[in-house]
């Protein structure tokens, strides 16, 4: 199914949920559709990064983190992705998708998007992003403070430290070449 259903179903069914605490997490409910499959017969590792997206949103849209990117003019961009599937999902099989904000620094904010199947994590993928408007990145304490959260992020684990620490060495080399 594609990625344009899904928003729409997500869309069509957020009037019923209520706002949420920008460190709360937000769960959406999906199941496995043809279109998400791929020749082994079990959701292609691609995929959960499109789904994630879906998770993303639905967190965006109840955490109030929208209305003050609407403020500011800036849209969301992804920085970078990683991901880690331990079991593999198929065909109609139903799964949920757990989104929350994991921490900030000067320039970005980082999500985890853990994929639940019965109560076992399935994969999990982790976003590194910012807000973008027409004068440059948005800094994340603009959306910390009008989101009322502590401006203190909560301690980043230190994998998650090295990997923006990496992300940031290979976009360097990306720009001098």
């Amino acid at each position: 199914m594609n990625l344009w259903f899904r928003l729409l179903a997500m869309l069509l069914r957020r009037p019923w949920k209520k706002p949420v605490n920008g460190l709360d997490t937000t769960v959406v409910k999906m199941r496995v559709w043809p279109l998400d499959l791929d020749f082994n017969r079990h959701v292609t590792n691609g995929r959960y990064f499109t789904l994630a997206d879906v998770g993303r949103m639905d967190y965006v849209l109840r955490s109030g983190t929208f209305r003050v990117a609407l403020r500011h003019k800036a849209i969301p961009v992804v920085g970078d992705v990683w991901g880690k599937f331990r079991r593999e999902l198929k065909l109609f099989e139903s799964f949920e998708i757990h989104s929350r904000l994991m921490a900030w620094d000067d320039k970005w904010v980082f999500m985890e998007h853990r994929f639940v199947r019965k109560g076992r994590t399935i994969g999990v993928v982790i976003m590194r992003g910012a807000f973008r408007s027409a004068k440059g990145l948005v800094h994340p304490q603009y959306f910390i403070a009008e989101m009322n959260l502590d401006k203190v992020s909560p301690t980043m684990p230190e994998w998650l430290t090295s990997w923006s620490q990496s992300c940031d060495g290979l976009s360097q080399k990306l720009r001098e070449e």
